[in-house]
């Protein structure tokens, strides 16, 4: 979850690492820090604070070098202060190293090193005195002897004063990706900060060190070894996303850019997948041999179990397959009774969220069939699995889901609509009818955009509300769950979902004129039942926000604001009725001055449990 960028090449090493940092500071921002090497030493500054306290201290004093590493930190292990941020140093001051993950066994070895003095409460200090005490001239060998002693989930990246044109990188259950070019080699936590660079990229596998070096000729040395220290070379791809994306475009936050690209995401998704002869979609490797699966296990945290509970109403009433949808960190820890005829699909935009992986890792162990939506390539989850679908939302940056939530939406219904047709449970003529709807989706989505500035108006009529209950059935069951989730998120108001059938067993409790329901209530299979909980609601003088198909006169009967969507077959409408409540989550949280991109003690990737 945190942040870490390494450089080392021809240029000026401190404006590539800030720059690097930059691009990664929505994967943990409440600390900050650099170490560059300057010829004779490693100079560095860190400070407690978001990267821009950092720059400010660096403008009063640069810090030249050609290497140098850097981190963006979300707490883990002691403090928010200058000491507990990284980088962290041997004692004397000639090895730094910078750490995302936990070190489970942190306490142990700090025992067994009490020679070495720690001057920090972190977890990370603890790797590095350990290199330091297997330091003998040999950097892989040292940062590989120290790793086989580690418990738990690091990306660490270590530099030397004995070697300073050098990096040594290492993971295991956490990130780390090499960026490559002729001259100049950067390894990072995430691709985002190294597309100013290059787009030629590297992820490292589970248990695998880099070493990267500058040469006498000033070309780039990177070979990969594993932690016995054979040879385990990298397998470069090349990233699709152009750098643009990292780019607000004009916008005051990448989220807002994000909820309006959803239109063109959506469209990436359907381009060459609709097979509108045969009724069917089309993925490119994905097995079709699914006649053994007596039923479906799908694993997610946050938005995507959202997304993964959209995709179990689907399966279930296309494919006829039962569906059991579980936390993947409440999954790992279980006794889900996983066998050849279950299918697990793992859901995870980052392809790294820790709970996820081990999910997969447990499915397979005892036989069960995988298969991943994630969005990107090469990650740790799309290694692990035995078939991929891979999302085209292209780089989020905001740390809550917008466009990467309707892209696993729309993942989720595709393949559960050739699921039918593999299965022979749903007809070419239903599905070519389906598909002729999904078509119609990315305009409706625009459409929803187009009247951002009503959404906007409600959102400042809402000014006094401090708790809000969101209500759905059915499909839209997770976009109560989801709208909830981004004003919790965005805002830091109170927000919670709930099944609309459940409110006589308890929430009608809390319901008083104080209480905004914003209730999902499109036309659709359950729409008589949500009018009538809403009329529940409001004969207890709950306020009512209903987003509601265009010219719903009921709603607008029964509901104190309406937001207007398009009216769609229900299997798609989690993807229009989603798009207005992102959006009153966002205006909410900018009239009350919230960090919109980089919300209070969230990161973009969890890679910890």
């Amino acid at each position: 979850m945190c942040g870490i960028m390494g450089y080392v090449g021809a240029r000026d090493a401190l404006p590539v690492v800030i720059e690097g940092l930059r691009r990664l500071e929505y994967r943990g921002y409440d600390s900050s820090g650099v170490a560059v090497w300057n010829g004779r030493e490693f100079h560095w500054e860190k400070c407690p604070g978001k990267l821009e306290v950092l720059e400010d201290r660096l403008k009063r004093r640069p810090l030249p070098g050609s290497l140098g590493v850097g981190h963006t930190r979300w707490a883990t292990h002691g403090g928010v202060t200058e000491i507990n941020a990284h980088p962290h140093f041997s004692c004397d001051r000639r090895i730094t190293l910078v750490h995302n993950g936990i070190i489970e066994n942190y306490a142990e070895l700090r025992r067994s090193l009490r020679r070495h003095r720690f001057t920090s409460d972190t977890d990370t200090e603890v790797i590095v005195h350990l290199v330091e005490e297997h330091y003998r001239g040999d950097p892989l060998g040292a940062v590989r002897a120290a790793a086989r002693r580690l418990h738990g989930s690091f990306a660490i990246v270590v530099a030397f004063a004995d070697h300073p044109d050098l990096l040594v990188g290492a993971r295991r259950n956490a990130p780390l990706v090499v960026g490559l070019d002729h001259a100049d080699t950067f390894i990072a936590s995430d691709i985002a900060a190294l597309l100013p660079h290059t787009r030629k990229v590297a992820p490292l596998q589970d248990g695998q060190l880099v070493v990267a070096r500058r040469t006498g000729n000033g070309h780039a040395d990177v070979r990969g070894v594993d932690l016995s220290g054979r040879p385990a070379p990298l397998h470069p791809i090349t990233v699709p996303w152009a750098l643009e994306e990292a780019d607000k475009h004009g916008y005051p936050h990448f989220y807002l850019k994000e909820i309006f690209e959803q239109g063109q995401s959506l469209e990436a998704e359907l381009q060459g997948r609709l097979d509108m002869k045969r009724g069917g979609v089309v993925f490119d490797g994905l097995s079709s041999d699914v006649k053994r699966v007596r039923r479906v296990a799908i694993t997610a945290c946050g938005s995507a179990w959202h997304a993964g509970l959209v995709a179990k109403y689907a399966i279930e009433a296309l494919a006829r397959l039962p569906v059991q949808l579980e936390l993947a960190s409440e999954m790992r820890y279980g006794d889900t009774p996983f066998d050849r005829g279950t299918l697990l699909l793992a859901i995870s935009q980052s392809g790294e969220t820790a709970d996820t992986l081990e999910a997969v890792r447990l499915a397979r162990r005892n036989g069960a069939r995988t298969l991943a939506i994630t969005n990107m390539k090469g990650s740790s989850i799309s290694r692990e699995a035995e078939d991929v679908l891979y999302m085209r939302a292209g780089l989020e940056i905001g740390v809550a889901a917008s466009k990467t939530y309707t892209s696993q939406v729309m993942c989720g219904l595709l393949w559960a609509i050739q699921l039918g047709r593999w299965r022979r449970t749903l007809s070419a003529d239903h599905a070519r009818a389906l598909l002729r709807e999904a078509r119609r989706v990315p305009d409706l989505v625009r459409r929803v955009l187009d009247r951002a500035g009503a959404v906007r108006r409600v959102a400042k009529r809402l000014a006094d509300c401090k708790d809000y209950m969101y209500i759905g059935r059915r499909f839209n069951l997770a976009t109560a769950f989801e709208g909830a989730l981004k004003m919790k998120e965005l805002s830091y108001l109170h927000a919670e979902g709930y099944g609309a059938g459940e409110m006589k067993h308890g929430p009608l409790a809390i319901v008083d004129d104080r209480l905004t329901t914003v209730a999902v209530v499109p036309r659709d299979g359950v729409y008589p039942k949500m009018v009538s909980n809403i009329q529940q609601i409001r004969s207890r003088g709950g306020r009512i926000v209903a987003v509601a198909t265009e010219g719903d006169g009921n709603a607008r009967g029964v509901a104190d604001e309406v937001l207007a969507v398009p009216r769609v077959d229900e299997l798609f409408s989690p993807l229009v009725t989603v798009v207005p409540l992102q959006l009153l989550a966002y205006h909410t949280a900018v009239r009350l001055k919230r960090d919109v991109d980089k919300p209070r003690n969230l990161a973009k990737s969890v890679t910890v449990e």
